[in-house]
């Protein structure tokens, strides 16, 4: 029996491009709720910072592993299949972290939902190219940056009203309803399509990045915990991470059918972009466990008070974010790329150098919408960039590897940004003793709390100002379809 799968130039892409952004919304919900979270974790389960934020790296480090696999996965089972099979598994996922028992078990299903939420993005975006034509990817790429308007609009909000007045668990068992709701939008919406006959999956080189990754990381937070990278514990994991990496990179480049093809990154735009949306990611993203805890910690805030600070932050990157895509569409990326990133490092530098106990919220806002606009200026933009030089054939292998860069940058960036900041508080035990304090205790040490914050905030715009030397070096003339300049 032959079945006839329905072309997808036949859908409308825009509303394909919405539903896709609709499931991207419950991940960077759930994403954006767990920063806000950081602080009530570590009360609930007696745990440090360096071990709360596994939390949030163990999540980004699973959707990292799971992101070269992507190709393979659309090819063997087909893009939409797979698509309504992650959802199913997040929506899992987010259950079991709702009715977690202990810190372990939480970190457990964080994982669960990285790894399923890891191939929404990609998958999404095979789906999106296959559906629209190249002049049109600009628009629609900027369509799908709307999840990174209202998930994180929205997230710190509902999680912190979720966590000061009905419990922590909610903030994962939210995405239930949600869940199911895109289940039945993209059943109808997105097109469907035959899976591919099936390539050999590149198992060895999955053994290589993703333990690789996971040890690098690990290596930082224990050299957070031992206070130097000079013990055993810290260079072993490190060192042995890198040789996984390194043998994972030379893999990748002489294996003809491998995990994640690097060599895409050989054409120099693509190159160019993946290193300025690496070292931009990483500093941008790492911030952002900061902004939350500055304000519940030094500033004593509710959750939901904290998240509400970050609203003109959230509004900021988004409403910039529709506005990008189409600037993408028209302006060189050597010419608009590095004035975005120069928005973001001005905002970052006036919200580092005033930044103390008592700095006015009005000029904290003032600052974090510069923030936001630079970085929901830059991040797509990237990506279009990065994906519009490449060949057709070679665009859903670029946006995988554009991907991983993305994700294992801002695990990194999260990871380094915790540890930097834990090594730094006044206080010997970190959170746990904070939590030990009395209001009067804290608001006394409140000072030198702002100023560890401080400190550890000047990891961002320094990566910044390093993201601007890639993007002086792209294209002065606009990039066509397949690459071509005009």
């Amino acid at each position: 029996m032959t079945t006839t799968i329905e072309p997808v130039t036949t859908r409308n892409p825009m509303r394909v491009a919405l539903v896709l952004v609709l499931g991207m919304i419950m991940a960077t919900l759930d994403q954006t709720i767990v920063n806000v979270a950081v602080n009530k974790l570590s009360m609930e389960f007696h745990a440090g910072l360096s071990t709360i934020q596994w939390v949030a790296t163990g999540y980004s480090l699973a959707l990292g592993a799971v992101v070269p696999t992507s190709a393979w996965l659309v090819g063997r089972f087909g893009a939409k299949r797979l698509y309504l099979a992650a959802i199913t598994a997040f929506v899992i996922g987010s259950v079991l972290a709702g009715l977690s028992w202990n810190i372990e078990s939480l970190i457990a299903f964080r994982l669960i939902q990285g790894a399923s939420g890891g191939l929404l993005m990609p998958v999404g975006m095979t789906i999106l190219l296959r559906a629209a034509g190249p002049d049109r990817l600009g628009q629609l790429m900027s369509t799908l940056g709307l999840a990174i308007l209202v998930g994180p609009l929205l997230g710190p909000v509902i999680g912190g009203y979720l966590i000061d007045e009905v419990s922590w668990r909610w903030m994962f068992f939210i995405n239930l309803p949600l869940g199911v709701l895109v289940l039945v939008l993209a059943a109808r919406v997105v097109p469907g399509d035959a899976p591919e006959p099936p390539k050999a999956l590149d198992v060895r080189g999955l053994l290589l990045m993703s333990p690789g990754l996971a040890l690098v990381i690990y290596g930082v937070t224990a050299a957070g915990e031992s206070a130097g990278f000079l013990t055993p514990a810290v260079l072993v994991p490190l060192l042995a991470g890198a040789g996984l990496i390194a043998a994972f990179v030379r893999h990748s480049l002489t294996t003809p059918v491998p995990l994640l093809d690097l060599r895409v990154l050989g054409n120099r735009t693509t190159g160019t972009s993946a290193v300025l949306l690496g070292v931009f990611a990483a500093g941008y993203f790492g911030s952002m466990l900061l902004l939350p805890l500055y304000f519940q910690v030094v500033r004593g805030e509710s959750a939901l008070v904290a998240g509400a600070l970050g609203i003109p932050f959230a509004l900021a990157s988004g409403a910039t974010m529709q506005v990008a895509g189409r600037l993408i569409d028209r302006i060189p990326p050597g010419r608009y790329l590095p004035a975005s990133i120069t928005v973001a490092l001005t905002g970052f530098v006036l919200f580092v150098v005033p930044l103390d106990a008592d700095t006015p919220y009005w000029a904290l806002c003032l600052t974090m919408v510069l923030m936001g606009a630079g970085g929901g200026g830059t991040l797509m933009p990237v990506m279009t960039t990065a994906t519009r030089s490449l060949s057709r054939e070679q665009q859903p292998v670029g946006s995988t590897v554009l991907n991983m860069i993305s994700t294992t940058s801002m695990a990194i960036g999260t990871a380094v940004a915790s540890v930097m900041l834990g090594a730094l508080l006044p206080v010997t035990g970190g959170l746990q003793a904070l939590h030990a304090m009395t209001t009067e205790q804290r608001a006394d040490l409140a000072p030198a709390l702002a100023e560890a914050f401080g400190q550890t905030y000047l990891i961002a715009p320094v990566m910044i100002a390093l993201a601007l030397i890639p993007a002086l070096l792209l294209p002065r003339t606009r990039i066509g379809s397949s690459g071509a300049k005009n």
